[in-house]
């Protein structure tokens, strides 16, 4: 077992507070947006087995089988197939989307073949991997994901009384579901600049003034305003609106797959997601955004969200459920004087201490964590926990 000492990163969407507090130590005054869990090569967290701290990748890297199990091995390659933060957002991140992992595949293929730098801003693919993710809130934390149906997302525009909005309107009475959807996003992302900044002022202020009023959609107008103040004249203000409006209760959680549209908004929670750096952006952003390619991700369908919750098992172990195999999430919560709970040892595991204090037992003795607190255990090493808090176990299905 090893206590892991993790790094922030400072994103400017960051709280400046949540983390501090989730780790009992003074904020610095500075946006502090994610704290990392895993071995990523961007920001590995560090252990030290006796002979100094080290990064968690280079202790993988030394013994693949040793630390993560022949099956992920054999499955994932030599390397932590999954990458756990904690998010803290206070301001909307990018509305964006992740590939599959063929389209992720022949994308980076195409980039390493042109030649295009990995550090290019241009650049779309990091790497040859899928990036589904699953975030799960620690406060209430509000979103977007996914599609609304077009009549829907006809509706709320109409509603705005904003003349520059009825063409996407019509388009979305009159089509299709997946040819509106795709060509209303076409339409905004490729609209005239100036045009654009001037329909995402007007449209902000209806947002705003329906935002306060009473009405099903008031909480999403509320948002949707929220959004084009951080970023005005930006067209994923617009894109934005296409999308649902969802908030998480605290145990809460949302599964985003490829091809799925999302952005969070604000809140605290715990993600995880595969191993991957592939972002295609939409919009709320400074960064690139490559519309051909955007188009060629995004799946076209809408959907409500699906609001996961935990499923208990007999052991206790409450499973946030997902269809895919790099990584798995669950919670324990633990009551003082209870027994203690084992956790299989078939795949390597990150422990993060959400709240109260829990000790993790294994045979080479006990390793107590607090709150924002975290640890690695590697395959195949037997381990228990105790204590009164709730922890987070993130691990790989296989």
């Amino acid at each position: 077992m090893d206590r892991l000492v993790n790094t922030v990163r400072p994103y400017a969407w960051g709280s400046t507070t949540a983390i501090p507090e989730l780790l009992g130590v003074r904020p610095t005054g500075e946006p502090q947006a994610e704290m990392w869990m895993g071995a990523h090569p961007g920001a590995p967290s560090r252990v030290d087995r006796g002979a100094g701290s080290v990064a968690l990748s280079e202790v993988i890297a030394a013994d693949p089988e040793g630390e993560l199990g022949a099956d992920a091995v054999r499955l994932f390659g030599p390397r932590l197939p999954f990458l756990l933060k904690v998010l803290a957002a206070a301001s909307p991140l990018s509305l964006q989307v992740h590939p599959d992992l063929a389209q992720a595949k022949e994308g980076f293929a195409d980039e390493e073949e042109r030649g295009v730098p990995a550090d290019a801003p241009h650049r779309n693919y990091k790497d040859a991997n899928h990036k589904p993710e699953l975030i799960c809130a620690l406060t209430p934390f509000n979103g977007l994901c996914g599609f609304r149906d077009p009549d829907e997302a006809a509706e709320l525009l109409a509603a705005l009384e904003v003349d520059s909005l009825k063409p996407y309107v019509d388009i979305l009475h009159a089509h299709p579901e997946s040819h509106a959807l795709r060509e209303v996003l076409t339409a905004v992302l490729t609209a005239d600049p100036e045009a654009m900044a001037e329909t995402v002022r007007q449209t902000t202020a209806a947002a705003e003034r329906l935002g306060a009023q009473d009405g099903p959609y008031a909480p999403a107008y509320a948002a949707y305003a929220s959004i084009a103040r951080h970023y005005p004249g930006d067209p994923g203000a617009i894109a934005a609106m296409l999308l649902n409006f969802v908030t998480l209760q605290p145990g809460e959680a949302l599964y985003l797959g490829a091809g799925v549209p999302h952005a969070y908004l604000d809140g605290l929670g715990v993600e995880i997601m595969a191993n991957s750096d592939n972002v295609l952006r939409c919009g709320l952003t400074p960064k690139h955004v490559d519309v051909p390619e955007l188009l060629r991700v995004v799946r076209f369908e809408s959907a409500a969200p699906a609001v996961l919750r935990p499923e208990a098992d007999s052991s206790g172990e409450e499973l946030y459920t997902t269809p895919i195999d790099e990584f798995r999430l669950s919670r324990h919560v633990l009551a003082d004087g209870a027994a203690p709970r084992p956790l299989p040892a078939t795949g390597p595991q990150i422990l993060l201490c959400a709240s109260g204090e829990v000790s993790l037992r294994g045979g080479d003795g006990e390793l107590p964590l607090k709150r924002g607190e975290s640890a690695f255990v590697p395959a195949g090493e037997e381990a228990a926990l105790s204590g009164d808090g709730t922890v987070f176990r993130a691990t790989v299905t296989a």
